[in-house]
């Protein structure tokens, strides 16, 4: 099983940018899909970003254009990159990984980390 530890949320104003990161423990991190999920007070923990093995991405339609996942084998870490943040995006920030893109929509896990705690607000 993977570790995974999320940093870099906190609170920033609307209109402004965060960049999250996850990163794993495991030295064969590349071989794993990678995605973003999030859950707001009150709502279900809902998929964000997706990113497969080999780097491509696919996104919710609320945040496209505005949120850019990536990742970094060599440093066993993926990145969100969240501008021109709303409100709405308000919610603690988790990540996962599975071995395909397609349990990475599902988001069906047995665990998941702490979070990081994203605030958008004036």
């Amino acid at each position: 099983q993977v570790q995974l530890v999320e940093s870099g949320g906190g609170l920033v104003q609307p209109g402004g940018s965060l960049r999250l990161s996850c990163t794993a423990s495991r030295s064969i991190f590349s071989i794993y899909a990678m995605g973003w999920y999030r859950q707001a007070p009150g709502k279900q923990r809902e998929w964000v970003a997706a990113i497969s093995r080999g780097g491509s991405t696919n996104y919710v339609d609320s945040v496209k254009g505005r949120f850019t996942i990536s990742r970094d084998n060599a440093k066993k870490t993926v990145y969100l990159q969240m501008n021109s943040l709303k409100p709405e995006d308000t919610a603690i920030y988790y990540c996962n990984a599975a071995g395909s893109v397609i349990e990475i929509f599902r988001g069906d896990f047995g665990s998941w980390g702490q979070g990081t705690q994203v605030t958008v607000s004036s």
